[in-house]
């Protein structure tokens, strides 16, 4: 375990997965000071939960109130810092006069689960890797706003939406085609995208050629978990249950095998693999736990029957 984790006890909140580059890590922070713990594949991870839930802040900045919030919410703010949150995202359309470059992305989570998004040039792929895009490819290049009217437009020629569920992803993962037939569908929704040039796609954006990234390799989605007692079947991208929430004193452990989004695929004692929305473990004060033993409440993925309470 890291030593971040070990000092977490002391007042460090995780602050979820982040993707700077193809390795995933987690930020840590304790008042203005931030931490990163860089994961890999094969090692354990374990911790328990301590106290209660708090407020992570906006923007960088510390809860006012210090709001204890829901152990089920993924976005660990309250009302208030929510708000304030999203006011300044590029999703509220509050920046027109933003000067950077951005790029459009049409991204592949599943058969038939595609979307369209944007995000800054500077960024690269990191918001494709945070979403849990399985593939993807560049669209175009422009301003904020020749940008999100592309987005718009092909939200509405395309049918193609700008959310898709972790859930839907997470059910998605453990069925994905060969990469070729993931090219495939990234390839066919690009060339619907670029028939609609000069049919309200704005002028200032630059379009860019197809070229298909596959993130299975990088997100370990690729990898044989293994047992205790050696190699099994059962792959990384299959995991059967998920944490429905923290509590005070629930323990989540296991090996990483997998990560993708704010998603940590955990092998558990047992066998089987346990998803992870590490989004359900910001703003707790988290202690160090070795083992391979989960006792959070889980559901199954899927749409399963929940099982509730410790166990």
């Amino acid at each position: 375990m890291t030593r971040e984790v070990r000092e977490s006890g002391g007042g460090w909140w995780c602050a979820g997965v982040r993707w700077p580059g193809e390795v995933p890590e987690l930020g840590w922070s304790r008042g203005g000071r931030r931490r990163v713990s860089v994961l890999a594949y094969g090692a354990g991870l374990g911790f328990r939960a301590v106290g209660e839930r708090h407020c992570v802040g906006a923007r960088g900045n510390v809860c006012p109130l210090g709001a204890v919030v829901p152990g089920r919410s993924t976005g660990g703010r309250c009302a208030e810092c929510a708000r304030l949150d999203r006011a300044h995202s590029v999703a509220a359309d509050t920046m027109a006069d933003d000067p950077r470059t951005y790029r459009v992305y049409l991204a592949w989570f599943g058969p038939g689960l595609v979307k369209v998004g944007i995000t800054g040039e500077e960024r690269g792929a990191a918001r494709l890797r945070e979403q849990g895009a399985v593939a993807f490819s560049w669209l175009g290049r422009g301003p904020l706003m020749a940008a999100r009217r592309t987005e718009e437009v092909l939200r509405a020629a395309l049918g193609v939406p700008d959310r898709i569920p972790y859930a839907r992803k997470r059910v998605e993962r453990g069925q994905l085609p060969d990469p070729d037939e993931r090219a495939a569908e990234v390839a066919e929704l690009y060339a619907r995208a670029a028939a609609l040039e000069g049919r309200g796609w704005p002028e200032s954006l630059e379009r860019l050629p197809l070229e298909v990234v596959d993130q299975v390799g990088i997100f370990g989605l690729d990898r044989a978990t293994e047992a205790e007692s050696g190699p099994v079947a059962l792959p990384a991208s299959v995991p059967v249950r998920a944490v429905r929430e923290l509590v005070d004193g629930g323990v989540v452990a296991g090996r990483l095998v997998a990560a993708a989004g704010p998603d940590l695929h955990l092998a558990v004692a047992g066998g089987g693999v346990v998803v992870l929305d590490t989004r359900l473990i910001t703003g707790w004060d988290l202690a160090a736990e070795s083992g391979s033993d989960v006792r959070v409440p889980l559901i199954d993925i899927g749409g399963g029957g929940v099982q509730g309470g410790l166990f």
